[in-house]
């Protein structure tokens, strides 16, 4: 891993800042502009002078500072340190962004905005929301760019406890999932020679919490963060992966894998914004899964009306490897089993049903083949007249390879979507192939699953065909791993879900407690209730969301199905109604008059009054609840349902077991179509 040569650029001196800020003068070599957020409570110092770096404040105290900002091309040219301000411009902004595939329909937005142009022609722009803070460089160059660093990062004067996604990629850091449990450590146990992906939360005073993330990552990679300890206090300093210089391809899936690295970042051309990087703040816990700063600071829809996208559900088939039994044909990747679960979805009203990998030989790379065992356009006949779509899942590169001819046959087919996977990069590279796919299904009416992929980074407004991103340690890991997700089901809603939507693959219903689980690949079980696997579908983001277990198993348990299969998947009204980081979250969405409540807990037994303010006033209404059985802490498949008449005036009590949950329904009593589910 290449070194940022220290030399080069001295750090902001933070405590001298703060000084400044706090006592009101600044000596009279600096300047510092100031921006305030639209309810005053945040504010932006921007230092301009002989390097560019800002500090944050909130209510007058000092959140954190940057690293002073700068941009390095090819050669020895700098963008930042030196350069001579030629303007600035504050402006301030209100706006209204339509986002139907969201957590809400519409989100709006305010801003204040300062901008500079510096001379060498590039510029930095920041924003300030009551939300929290971003900035970005942008350039207005004739050549075309070979950015060898960027020079960014976050310095904090005292030791505060984050929460940090070590990536797991080894020996290469760059190469990996983006998956993994939190390690929950102060700032100076960061470990050595690690990187962490983003978002990653850091826990200051005043329970004050700010998570550091990014938008607008196009043509440009990821941002990585790398934790040292400087002389005024501890700094999270940004790291990028280069582009390969070279790769290896996976012989089996087709997977391009680096083995070795360029001195560039990023080759571009000269005019263009790069990407937000993005201060979340939270005064509550509550704000934080909520927060839409990444929407928001995404590029806006390149697509038109999104009206042709279908959000849904999928019937999906790898997490319970064709577990189907009791049928009169060999279970498997074939197409007598595929028209199982078509049927299924077809009798629950499930919209799609995804063909896994498998379908496709692996070991050919050719997205265009089909194994024998597979009658794809029977299949999708099939399908069409039960009115269930398909999508087909492939490894990204390997579509890449034939892209725009896959998206021709198939749409013509009558195939609907893709679930691309195994990207594992965020180099610039990986980046630009992840662009191309989202416009060019675009193009041809498809919907993009990007599993195996970084966070969300505004991808689904720029593209709201791209429904769903993993970059989420989600339900698969119950097949092999022994990491409890229990606690990371509390914990990753107020931080990765900040981001935008997870494809967690939930629904599993061999429900155990705690001391009962162990993985098993070929019949998982997920740990936890069965209530709270429910809920799930309440608390988490997610507009095209698995029903991971087989139908079999769902046919059994009707009940549960009927429920989770009632579910909005996307909402007009999203709000949080009580949590706390790492413990517990209760969440309200809204669809149309309908209300939905979700709660999950961590392995500590909770019980939980919250008010029902957010009901209409003078309306009543059933409340059909799904909650976990007084034995569910021994037996976690123990659930109970029930219905209660409640109005907006008075609390609700729910009881949740050891790693339990919690579902309710609210449904209008006095309205001609009653108040059934």
């Amino acid at each position: 891993m290449r070194a940022f040569p220290k030399n080069r650029i001295r750090l902001l001196v933070l405590l001298a800042l703060s000084t400044w800020l706090t006592a009101g003068t600044v000596e009279a070599k600096s300047t510092v502009h100031s921006l305030f957020s639209p309810n005053k409570k945040l504010e932006l110092q921007v230092v301009t002078d002989t390097q560019i770096s800002f500090c944050l404040l909130h209510k007058g105290n000092v959140l954190l500072s940057s690293l002073p900002l700068a941009m390095q091309l090819e050669g020895s040219t700098v963008l930042g340190p030196g350069a001579k301000m030629l303007s600035v411009e504050k402006t301030e902004r209100k706006e209204t962004i339509p986002s139907p595939l969201y957590r809400k329909d519409t989100i709006r937005s305010e801003y204040n905005q300062l901008e500079f142009l510096f001379s060498g022609g590039f510029g930095i722009t920041f924003r300030l929301y009551d939300q929290g803070a971003a900035y970005r460089f942008y350039t207005q160059l004739t050549d075309s760019l070979y950015i060898t660093e960027e020079h960014s990062g976050f310095l904090f004067t005292k030791d505060y406890t984050c929460y940090i996604p070590y990536s797991r990629g080894e020996p290469n850091p760059f190469q990996n999932s983006f998956e993994n449990i939190y390690a929950v450590t102060p700032l100076s146990g960061f470990e050595k020679d690690r990187l962490a992906f983003l978002p990653l939360l850091v826990c200051l005073e005043n329970n004050i919490k700010v998570v550091l993330t990014e938008s607008d990552l196009e043509s440009y990679p990821g941002m990585y963060l790398k934790g040292e300890k400087v002389r005024e206090g501890y700094a999270l300093r940004s790291v990028f992966a280069p582009i390969p210089s070279e790769t290896n391809v996976h012989p089996f899936r087709g997977q391009v894998v680096p083995v070795a690295y360029s001195e560039v970042l990023a080759a571009t051309t000269g005019t263009r914004t790069f990407p937000w990087r993005i201060m979340a703040v939270s005064e509550k816990d509550t704000e934080l899964p909520v927060n839409d700063l990444v929407y928001c600071l995404g590029a806006p829809n390149r697509i038109g009306l999104p009206d042709w996208i279908k959000p849904g559900k999928v019937a999906w088939d790898w997490w319970n490897n064709w577990g189907v039994t009791g049928v009169d044909f060999p279970a498997g990747i074939n197409t007598e089993t595929y028209k199982y679960y078509i049927d299924f979805a077809a009798d629950n009203g499930i919209e799609y049903v995804v063909l896994d990998e498998g379908w496709s030989p692996p070991s050919g790379h050719d997205v265009m083949k089909v194994i024998p065992e597979i009658d794809l356009e029977e299949l999708i006949a099939y399908a069409k007249a039960k009115n269930v779509d398909l999508m087909l899942w492939c490894v990204g590169y390997v579509l890449d390879n034939k892209l725009e001819e896959a998206c021709r046959v198939y749409s013509a087919m009558g195939v609907k979507g893709f679930k691309v996977d195994f990207m594992d990069r965020d180099d610039q590279p990986a980046v630009d192939m992840l662009y191309r796919i989202a416009e060019t299904t675009a193009r041809y009416r498809m919907v993009v699953n990007f599993h195996g992929m970084y966070k969300p980074t505004g991808f689904n407004r720029t593209f709201p065909n791209v429904l769903n991103f993993e970059g989420v340690f989600g339900l698969e890991q119950s097949k092999w791993s022994r990491e409890d997700l229990v606690p990371y089901d509390v914990t990753f809603p107020y931080i990765r879900m900040l981001a935008g939507p997870v494809d967690y693959t939930q629904g599993g219903m061999r429900n155990v407690a705690r001391d009962d689980f162990h993985p098993v690949y070929n019949n998982p079980m997920a740990a936890g209730t069965r209530a709270r696997q429910v809920a799930t579908y309440i608390v988490f983001d997610n507009p095209l969301v698995m029903l991971c277990d087989n139908p079999v198993t769902y046919r059994k348990e009707q009940e549960t199905t009927d429920y989770i299969t009632h579910i909005p998947v996307v909402w007009d009204q999203t709000c949080i109604l009580q949590g706390k980081l790492g413990k517990y979250i209760v969440s309200a969405r809204r669809k149309g008059s309908r209300w939905f409540v979700g709660g999950l807990t961590d392995w500590d037994a909770r019980t939980l009054t919250f008010d029902l303010s957010f009901l209409e006033p003078g309306r009543t209404y059933n409340a059909h609840i799904f909650r976990d059985g007084v034995n569910a802490h021994r037996h976690a498949t123990d659930y109970k349902t029930e219905t209660k008449i409640v109005t907006s005036e008075q609390p609700l009590t729910v009881w949740l077991s050891p790693g339990g949950g919690f579902a309710i329904t609210f449904v209008i009593a006095d309205n001609p179509l009653g108040g059934t589910l």
